[in-house]
């Protein structure tokens, strides 16, 4: 299975990690990139080609658009005439399957796929959807693929893709703005940066394994900490008091409307 990466940037260096982890063979990855900088490190780190030439997508399988969604238009529309049944692989949020088959001349064998940044450390999740160009084994190969950087989950409705993109693909920057905060509120209580730093991951990571090993509900594992009467029972209180769960979910809600609103508009052309 020969894979084209187009766009060298992060998202793509961490599937490619993982597949490397994994023991897929680099001779059969490519990636077109127009950095010249960034196409020695990806030659010097993973061993694969790298090149500024979009004709060389011509032999590969799977097609992977690792590019902005404001470059997408223009790059579907060159590569257009270099497809040959390979299946088609989006990582560009917010742009709809409809959209990218138009600018490919009614191209069909596409995955709309939305990973997130612990992709970098084969950690991440990536929600996927398949449009009904896409074959069983072509699903199959998306699957393998982006399984390399972590979760998948297949959704049967491409609007989910859009939620995902607030939870999951969003979701990483709300939990680094948890822990900027709690780091905050221990240097507010006397300790070093070190410290703070510590105490605050450390929770998060503690925390999330734990739950990730549990069948319990979030809920039930809050409600375990929560003595009556206790110190945590006087810190839900205030963030509830605070209204912070429903900011949460309305923030999330704003997330998944601004990637339908990116959607619309850059997907009307």
């Amino acid at each position: 299975m020969k894979i084209s990466f187009i766009g060298g940037g992060n998202m793509a260096r961490a599937i490619i990690g993982g597949l490397k982890q994994k023991g897929y063979s680099m001779a059969t990855i490519s990636v077109i990139e127009l950095d010249a900088a960034k196409r020695e490190q990806l030659t010097e780190e993973f061993g694969i080609h790298a090149t500024e030439h979009l004709p060389s997508v011509a032999n590969a399988d799977i097609i992977v658009l690792a590019v902005k969604p404001q470059q997408l238009r223009d790059l579907a529309i060159f590569l257009a005439s270099f497809l040959n049944q390979q299946l088609v692989i989006s990582i560009a949020a917010g742009i709809p399957c409809a959209a990218l088959s138009r600018w490919l001349n009614g191209y069909r064998a596409i995955v709309r796929a939305m990973p997130n940044t612990p992709a970098q450390i084969q950690v991440g999740i990536s929600g996927l959807y398949a449009a009904d160009g896409v074959s069983i084994e072509q699903r199959e190969q998306a699957d393998l693929l982006l399984s390399a950087a972590g979760s998948t989950l297949w959704v049967d409705d491409e609007q989910k893709i859009d939620a995902v993109t607030a939870i999951s693909g969003s979701g990483p920057a709300y939990v680094f703005y948890f822990i900027e905060a709690l780091e905050q509120a221990a240097l507010e209580l006397g300790f070093a940066p070190y410290q703070a730093r510590a105490l605050s991951l450390q929770t998060f990571l503690g925390a999330s394994k734990l739950a990730s090993q549990s069948d319990a509900p979030a809920a039930t594992l809050r409600a375990q900490v929560t003595s009556k009467g206790g110190t945590t029972e006087r810190a839900i209180l205030s963030m509830e008091q605070a209204g912070i769960k429903q900011a949460i979910i309305q923030a999330a809600q704003a997330a998944a409307k601004r990637a339908r609103e990116l959607g619309e508009q850059l997907g009307k052309d």
